[in-house]
């Protein structure tokens, strides 16, 4: 399995942008979809954005879409998420998550490897 290992979180207050990055080790991150979901408090860890392995396609929540960009570079091994126009309600942690089949998944169970989080806190 592939291990993941997030950073990039922090303090914000609303309307500014972040970029989270997530280093993978152990195996090559064009051979597995990727993905970030985030886990508000007291709430479930949810789909927020997804790209193929075949870096070919790329999926959002309709919650992020249009604010939240994710993307991949090869050659660092290292999947990003640049969100912007950030709202309180953003405020979670932002989990990595790997998964080795073919089709891009937005569940949760499909994700064999998860990194260990990195809090993002939005203050209005």
């Amino acid at each position: 399995q592939v291990q993941l290992a997030e950073s990039g979180g922090g303090l914000v207050q609303a309307g500014a942008s972040l970029r989270l990055s997530c280093v993978a080790s152990g195996g090559p991150i064009g051979n597995y979809n990727m993905a970030w979901f985030r886990q508000a408090p007291g709430l479930e860890r949810v789909f927020a954005a997804g790209i193929h392995w075949s870096g070919g396609s790329t999926y959002y929540d309709e919650s992020v879409k249009g604010r939240f960009t994710i993307s991949r570079d090869k050659d660092k091994n290292t999947v990003y998420l640049q969100m912007s126009s950030l709202k309180p309600e953003d405020t979670a942690v932002y989990y990595c998550a790997a998964d080795s089949s073919q089709y891009l998944s937005q569940t949760r169970s499909k994700y064999e490897s998860w990194g260990q989080g990195t809090p993002v806190t939005v203050s209005s």
